[in-house]
């Protein structure tokens, strides 16, 4: 008797486990920067270097790491890095060198343990249906991050910021378990293929590509600049949200908070959407058009968040349902589109460039906006044009990709040369 597929058990394992990793520390430590501000009267670029300089200075890790170790490795070290980094904010004295110093331990453990060795694991049970799969399991991202985003409020007026930021961290070590006893790394690992096939793809066969030969492929550049375009103005949009709202005049406290709650919640909700819809649409459409589309549709949002104020409302929840069903989609279809021009043997490589380089443009961006913002009289034309510029420029970068990747190519070949010498 045939045994039973156990990867929809890696893509249950992988949904709580990336929410954890990613979802509740990356969407909700914004939250905490205006108590930062109040409490140690640090500028908004003061905080939000941090993670940009940290990123900076933790790049190497990914391209170090990421293709040497297992998946499950990564993600139980990642984690324990990422939950001692929140613990350590909480706790941290009113210097920058410390809380910059802090960031250096959060920026190590999101290499690590988030989007990398997951979309790996998953890339590796999946290729019929690696779409639908990847999309299950981003949305276990947006589901924990709203989760968390609901109780860094409540939290916060019981018991004070300093002990919502020290519960939070401590969350991921709920992740440990389901890595320990319920992730593999790869189907063979317990004699089963991709897709429970009976057979391995040919796409397993296909050899993987170095650094030198990704570093001189234009389909790589474009989609190491489009991605980061993207990622970088989803960055801007989701650390700058609150102080936007504040210089609508939402004022601080329970007012700002609320709308920053409510925000954050639609716009993790809606990701989930985007993440499932996009996700079906990726194995039944081109991947190249259907990450055009949500790419347009993230920078084509960005205006709507400048135009909410007091009594406006309605603008928010706008804004937040349709950035989010972009947003959700946008990180997702990075590792589809590369395991589909370079492979998926290649997956690790390819992503150890691209996540750092997604990574910085997703922290810096925030700075420079701060840094816009001190030259300007509003976010007008930091977020207005800038960074809706920046984002554009992306969805530009992804159209021009070929549509057929060089794994597609390999593996066409392969199928018609088996082909011929049947007949």
């Amino acid at each position: 008797m045939a045994k039973k597929f156990y990867g929809w058990w890696i893509v249950a394992g992988a949904f709580v486990t990336f929410g954890l990793s990613v979802g509740i520390p990356y969407y909700n430590i914004s939250f905490f920067y205006d108590y930062f501000a109040r409490e140690f009267n640090w500028s908004r670029a003061d905080i939000t270097l941090g993670f940009p300089l940290a990123t900076v200075l933790t790049i190497w890790v990914g391209p170090l790491m990421i293709h040497r170790f297992s998946p499950r490795k990564l993600i139980l070290i990642g984690t324990g890095f990422t939950c001692t980094a929140l613990v350590l904010f909480s706790v941290m004295p009113g210097m920058l060198f410390v809380y910059y110093g802090i960031w250096l331990i959060y920026t190590s453990g999101y290499f690590l343990s988030g989007p990398p060795p997951h979309q790996i694991i998953v890339s590796q049970w999946f290729r019929r249906n690696r779409g639908k799969a990847m999309g299950v399991v981003y949305v276990g991202v947006g589901l924990l991050g709203s989760i968390g985003s609901f109780l860094a409020k409540p939290l916060t007026e019981w018991f004070g910021y300093k002990t919502a930021l020290m519960i939070l961290g401590l969350m991921l070590f709920l992740a440990w378990p389901i890595v320990i006893f319920i992730l593999k790394d790869k189907p063979a690992q317990i004699g089963q293929n991709p897709d429970g096939d009976p057979t391995p793809p040919a796409e397993i066969s296909v050899q993987s590509v170095s650094f030198k030969h990704l570093l001189t492929s234009y389909p790589f550049w474009l989609l190491l600049i489009g991605s980061a375009c993207s990622i970088g103005s989803i960055g801007a949009v989701n650390f700058h949200m609150k102080f936007v709202l504040l210089d609508h005049g939402f004022e601080k406290g329970p007012m700002v908070d609320g709308a920053w709650r409510t925000a954050s919640i639609l716009i993790l909700w809606s990701s989930i959407a985007g993440r499932l819809v996009v996700g079906y649409l990726a194995d039944v459409f081109p991947k190249k058009w259907v990450m055009f589309v949500t790419y347009f549709v993230v920078a084509a949002t960005i205006p709507l968040l400048l135009m909410v104020h007091p009594g406006s409302e309605i603008f928010l929840y706008i804004f937040a349902v349709m950035f989010g069903f972009g947003m959700g989609a946008d990180y997702m279809m990075i590792p589809l589109m590369a395991a589909e021009q370079f492979g998926v043997n290649s997956l690790a490589r390819a992503m150890a460039i691209i996540l750092p380089s997604d990574t910085i443009c997703q922290t810096w961006f925030p700075y420079f906006v701060s840094k816009l913002r001190e030259l300007s009289t509003d976010y007008n034309m930091p977020l207005g044009g800038a960074v809706f510029a920046a984002a554009m420029l992306g969805a530009v970068a992804i159209a021009l990709l070929p549509r057929r990747g060089r794994v597609d190519a390999a593996v066409q070949l392969q199928e018609s040369g088996g082909a011929s010498s049947r007949r």
